[in-house]
């Protein structure tokens, strides 16, 4: 009978044992694929305008993953641009340029660019190449440029010479004005849309007097736009028939915008850009459209004092896609198409600047449906992503990292 009794009592605690660890387990899951990823308080008590605006549940990449630091040489890298090859075009902020191969290995500085304002904020931003690049080698960027007027977002052309060593031949084409004595908010990332123009974002140059521009149609100040190779407005931008507007204004009322990428399926234009204390935003770009900063924000003050009235929402203003509360800090982004991890295809990857790693979004019907962080434990402000032409994420940070993330 005891030994009945035993047994019985073994099997009913190995029973008991294995629920809790199926219990655990479930817990588990629960908690890495439905949890939100942030768990700090959030700066406000704002109420999103809908169901998954903020802290969306959080997912988990199920592809064994692996990141390997590339180089750590760069003098804070900005942009990077994939070249045809496969190496890396990568922008430094004091003024110089990078091609990064595959291992790794850097190139000698290349010259060439106009004198940037590289105090603050400011210096060699964003960069592209030429659809044409195989024919034409030419390259765009976004760099802060001073003036007797004070300081702007200059956008710029030159030939990448066969030697690779300088840009030739560089002309300025198009300044974002007023120009402003200051050093903060000059955005900047520059893409080529698929009609062949150039579409890229400026910032309202941070300050109370500047802020105002952002809603302002006769400003260049917290932007975006879209303009030919020579700087001129482009062909069916929204503003072209408005006499009080620039014709080269593609949307409007943003606040600091370092990221911009096009949806590989849709093709439509994607942006994100800095709130204040909390507010960061991700906007699905239509031309004309007006995306509210300053008048409205999920954000508040760095004092913390409230932000036009403490207005999140008004008639004939965009909503954020998403936004995070406290912030992000995000900058560069990519949509990945690479075919190589196929639960990230149409995902979106951000660098994350104050929150030191990268955010993937996974978005569907253009809402955001899950959130993951990746290389947070590295400790890095990461300024850029981009996928490469091996499929895999490259990832640059303020520190001088190049990192490369792919499939093990």
């Amino acid at each position: 009978m005891k030994v009945v009794i035993s047994i019985l009592s073994f099997s009913l605690t190995m029973l008991l044992t294995a629920c809790k660890e199926q219990q655990r387990k479930v817990q588990t899951v629960q908690t890495s694929e439905g949890t939100p990823v942030e768990t700090k308080a959030p700066n406000s008590n704002y109420k999103s305008a809908f169901a998954g605006q903020t802290r969306i549940g959080g997912v988990k990449t199920k592809t064994a993953i692996e990141s390997k630091i590339l180089s750590t040489t760069l003098k804070k890298p900005w942009g990077i641009a994939p070249l045809p090859d496969g190496r890396l075009l990568i922008t430094q902020k004091s003024g110089t340029l990078r091609i990064a191969d595959a291992s790794g290995e850097l190139s000698e500085e290349i010259t060439g660019i106009p004198e940037v304002n590289d105090q603050g904020q400011g210096g060699l931003l964003g960069v592209t190449i030429d659809p044409d690049f195989t024919q034409n080698r030419m390259v765009y960027y976004t760099f802060s440029l001073k003036t007797k007027e004070g300081n702007l977002t200059a956008v710029a052309k030159g030939r990448l010479a066969n030697d690779e060593r300088t840009i030739e031949n560089t002309k300025i084409i198009y300044e974002a004005t007023p120009a402003y004595q200051g050093d903060l908010h000059y955005g900047s990332r520059i893409l080529f849309d698929t009609n062949g123009n150039i579409v890229f974002s400026t910032g309202e140059r941070s300050d109370i007097e500047t802020r105002p521009q952002a809603q302002w149609l006769n400003s260049s100040l917290g932007k975006i736009i879209r303009i030919t190779v020579d700087g001129k407005p482009a062909s069916g931008n929204p503003f072209t028939n408005d006499p009080k507007a620039r014709p080269e204004l593609y949307s409007y009322g943003h606040r600091n915008v370092q990221g911009l990428a096009f949806h590989p399926i849709t093709g439509d234009l994607w942006e994100n850009e800095f709130g204040p204390r909390g507010g960061d935003e991700l906007n699905r770009i239509i031309a004309g459209k007006n995306y509210g900063w300053p008048t409205i924000t999920y954000g508040i003050e760095y004092n913390g004092n409230t932000i036009g009235g403490e207005k999140t929402q008004k008639e004939g203003m965009e909503q954020p896609v998403y936004y995070w509360d406290p912030v992000a800090s995000p900058s560069g982004m990519t949509f990945y198409n690479g075919n190589k991890i196929p639960e990230w295809e149409n995902n979106l990857f951000i660098g994350g600047l104050s929150s030191q790693h990268i955010i993937r979004l996974v978005i569907k019907n253009n809402k955001v449906i899950g959130e993951e962080r990746l290389l947070a434990n590295e400790g890095q402000r990461f300024r850029d992503v981009a996928q490469g032409k091996d499929g895999a994420l490259y990832a640059i940070t303020d520190s001088g990292r190049l990192y490369r993330i792919f499939k093990k």
